[in-house]
């Protein structure tokens, strides 16, 4: 008996703590990009708003999410970014001047954030007026 209900609380615990530490991971995510786009505007700002090549650029290239993969980041205000660019739901570009996310925890992403490879990703859209998960944009 005992065992049997050690068993049926397992068996509720288990999955609320691994949704607990994925909601702390994409937290986690969140904080960061919010703190690497400060860095960026920041490098713009001393820079004749001239936004960096890379990540290299503001020493934040060895910067891994919480599920181990780097950040990503596309410049958008020069020519050669613009095919690149993450896209809405109407395949029009969530930003202006750069992207920035996560690939969150399947690793995978594509430019519409529609598509189910980016639907987990952390993003910021909106020129940095929202971050969070796609699926939530």
């Amino acid at each position: 008996m005992t065992i049997a209900i050690l068993g049926v609380l397992a068996a509720i615990a288990v999955p609320m703590y691994v949704d607990h530490k994925e909601k702390i991971r994409r937290s986690q995510a969140i904080t960061d990009i919010g703190y690497i786009q400060t860095v960026i505007d920041l490098y713009a700002t001393d820079n004749r708003y001239q936004y960096p090549d890379s990540l290299a650029d503001v020493k934040m290239d060895g910067m891994l999410d919480p599920w181990k993969g780097p950040y990503r980041y596309t410049r958008l205000d020069n020519a050669k970014g613009k095919g690149s660019a993450r896209k809405d739901k109407n395949l029009v570009p969530i930003n202006t001047d750069y992207d920035l996310w996560s690939n969150g925890p399947d690793g995978k992403s594509v430019a519409p954030l529609t598509a189910k490879a980016s639907r987990d990703d952390i993003v910021r859209v909106n020129n940095g007026r929202y971050v969070g998960l796609a699926a939530d944009y």
